[in-house]
């Protein structure tokens, strides 16, 4: 056997012998290294693959705390813009320079009485009437103040064109001590006069038949537009305005009964006239002769018999109906 042969065994011998078969090392102790590395490896691959998810109830809490977080930031962000907004608003009034007062000469008739009065170009007709009641006693309640026409409560004089060459206001209304001795009772005395006067007043000749009443009715006759009367009937106020009558003058004259404000409104083609039916202390009425089914309607606006609102081809079903509206179901009796 030479060297050659003597390597080569000794290589296949090497090669064929089992793991621990080393000297020193047994096969019990090769195999128990083998498992601990490859339970050390399989635990380096669990560790980084299988990556435990969220629970349900940590994904909500996340997304809650998230909303609440925005929902704070919004609600931040909005008090300093309404903070914001309050200094400007602040900032802004606390620039407003009242406005300087205007005064202008103005004269105001009343009753045939001129009265001399400053007013200022920026103040209302509302303001002006609380001047006038200190002038003339006349309520703001029942004044009318006319300047070229019909006035509105909120109107400035300067929207008017109140100027010192045109000043003058025209009011038309009753003072309360008017009102008073129109709503006072009467004494037990008078009682047998008043009968004496209402007998004188159903001997006298009709309505229609006195000479200014006649004139009228002659001049303008029965209106082409007027609603149907119905003799002997009694209906309540349509809900529309009555219309196709006339006043004294011929002038078209519609009645708006405004219940909701307790208020008349007399329209005409020039303007409406609003009235407190409560200022309106009697309401007269007559058939028209040879019309029965119409009548000739007065309204008693003032103390006198010339502060009467004539109107004429009222329809006889609706009088009882005005003038328990207007005087209340006692007053018309």
């Amino acid at each position: 056997m030479n060297g050659e042969e003597i390597i080569d065994r000794d290589a296949g011998d090497s090669a064929n012998k089992e793991p621990g078969t080393e000297p020193g090392v047994s096969k019990q102790t090769v195999n128990e290294v083998s498992e601990k590395e490859c339970q050390h490896i399989g635990n380096i691959d669990a560790s980084s693959v299988n990556v435990e998810p969220e629970s349900k109830d940590s994904t909500t809490a996340n997304t809650s705390l998230a909303a609440a977080t925005t929902s704070s930031a919004d609600n931040d962000s909005c008090e300093k813009e309404q903070t914001c907004e309050q200094t400007l608003m602040d900032t802004d009034q606390s620039n407003v320079v009242a406005t300087p007062p205007e005064p202008i000469p103005i004269k105001i008739i009343y009753n045939k009485k001129k009265y001399e009065h400053i007013a200022d170009l920026n103040s209302t007709i509302l303001d002006l009437k609380q001047d006038i009641e200190k002038l003339t006693g006349v309520p703001v309640a029942t004044q009318k103040v006319m300047f070229k026409g019909s006035t509105q409560n909120d109107q400035t004089l300067k929207q008017l064109k109140v100027s010192k060459s045109s000043n003058k206001f025209m009011v038309i209304g009753s003072t309360m001590n008017d009102l008073l001795k129109v709503a006072a009772a009467p004494d037990p005395k008078s009682v047998s006069s008043l009968a004496d006067n209402t007998a004188a007043v159903s001997s006298k000749e009709p309505l229609c038949k006195q000479t200014a009443h006649k004139k009228v009715l002659d001049k303008h006759g029965k209106p082409e537009d007027v609603a149907s009367g119905i003799k002997g009937s009694s209906v309540p106020l349509p809900p529309t305005p009555l219309s196709g009558m006339y006043n004294k003058y011929g002038g078209k004259t519609r009645l708006t009964f405004k219940l909701d404000q307790d208020e008349l409104w007399i329209g005409t083609k020039e303007r409406t006239q609003k009235i407190k039916m409560g200022s309106i202390k009697d309401v007269v009425s007559q058939p028209i002769e040879g019309h029965e089914e119409y009548h000739l309607l007065g309204l008693q606006l003032g103390p006198t018999e010339a502060s009467k609102y004539w109107i004429y081809w009222v329809p006889a079903q609706y009088i009882n109906a005005i003038k328990d509206t207007i005087l209340g179901k006692w007053g018309s009796l």
